[in-house]
């Protein structure tokens, strides 16, 4: 799990590439608690939450370049 200040840190090119691993790593998991079970369910709902933050920030910056 990533916290905010981390994500915060990160420039914007390598939020977008952090998102698009996460958006991989979903699909993974559902992939997988589809065929053969996971042995942590609670980890889509955490990978879910980081993508959340992350569009989160992005869309921040987007707007925060947008007012200036």
């Amino acid at each position: 799990m990533m916290k905010i200040n981390k994500i915060n840190e990160m420039s914007s090119p390598d939020l977008t590439k952090e998102l698009e691993e996460l958006k991989k790593e979903l699909f993974k998991l559902r992939f997988s608690l589809a065929t053969n079970g996971l042995d942590n369910p609670m980890k889509i709902k955490e990978v879910k939450k980081d993508i959340a933050r992350i569009k989160t920030v992005l869309r921040q910056r987007e707007l925060a370049e947008a007012n200036k």
